[in-house]
């Protein structure tokens, strides 16, 4: 088949490991850098061209940066609507990166989450304290990835500075409650078309409460329980993600959801579980391409 790699760089690691093992598997792989894509709207002949040359592909597998949310979906539902087979649809990737809407869908869906809250005004932030069961609590900036934009406040008083601060700049924040009982660890349950192909736990490096890789973190294999590998499938459909990277948290409560990421990284997780995530994703292309037009159901 021939597959499209759609990357902002061709020299990360998740891409690269995407053209090794696709060669591998006999397919013809190229990579495109989306943002450099131009598109032709036209009835009944919609395309897609990159330095004058039409790009017509069986597949294509997207690897959308956060910064680069809205023309990357575009560029996927523009390939949908020429009925290319893609790995996440334009939609999903987009509901899965607004993370209040990624919550909402989650909380709709009965899956276990920290308590949040989200607003406008400042007027009130003691009752959004109060609602997420105080501090030490979490901030977290709507658009931010990888650990960037999210501040534990240890007390009250820092909260409401930080709040303050946020939404001076006109930033849309999320509060969290903060599960202490998690240790600084996390979970990251890799899902391919409904299965948990891979998991691993991070924990964060000494004197930080963010578990990323890249912030740090140390990731090793971890067999998840019954519970949380079933959480994880539940989370990804949620959002209507074939391929997705589901972080969970193991609270008093039982495990509970975080984030859920529509472009999940290969490095930590190949690294740590041992198990071949690229060829997973090309198992899922090859059983399924061909198969006709996209078809969201998600309804949000």
């Amino acid at each position: 088949m021939k597959i499209a790699i759609l990357s902002r760089n061709p020299e990360l690691y998740s891409t690269q490991r995407l053209v090794e093992s696709g060669l591998g598997r006999g397919h013809d792989v190229r990579v495109i850098d989306y943002a450099r894509c131009y598109m032709g709207i036209k009835s009944h002949r919609p395309m897609v061209q990159l330095a004058r040359e039409t790009l017509e592909f069986d597949a294509i597998i997207p690897r959308v940066g956060a910064s680069e949310t809205f023309y990357g979906t575009a560029i996927v539902r523009q390939f949908e609507m020429m009925g290319t087979f893609t790995t996440n649809e334009s939609q999903a990737i987009a509901r899965a990166r607004d993370k209040l809407r990624s919550l909402q869908l989650l909380s709709r869906a009965g899956i276990g989450l920290p308590v949040t809250g989200m607003a406008h005004s400042t007027k009130d932030v003691d009752g959004l304290i109060d609602l997420v069961g105080g501090a030490p609590l979490i901030v977290k900036l709507v658009e931010g990835t990888q650990g960037i934009g999210v501040v534990k406040c240890e007390t009250r008083e820092a909260a409401e500075s930080v709040i303050a601060a946020f939404r001076q700049l006109n930033a849309f924040i999320l509060v969290q409650e903060f599960i202490a009982e998690a240790k600084g660890c996390d979970i990251r349950a890799f899902v391919v078309d409904g299965k948990v192909v891979a998991s691993m736990m991070r924990e964060a490096k000494p004197g930080e409460f963010r578990a990323n890789i890249h912030r740090g973190g140390k990731a090793t294999k971890i067999k998840l329980t019954p519970e949380e590998r079933a959480i994880s499938v539940r989370a990804a459909k949620a959002m209507g993600l074939n391929v997705a990277g589901v972080d969970l948290l193991r609270s008093n409560h039982g495990p509970v959801v975080i984030e859920v990421n529509a472009s999940p990284g290969l490095e930590g997780i190949e690294a740590a579980s041992g198990v071949d995530v690229a060829g997973k994703i090309y198992e899922f292309v090859e059983k399924n391409a061909g198969r006709g037009s996209s078809r969201d159901k998600i309804g949000a």
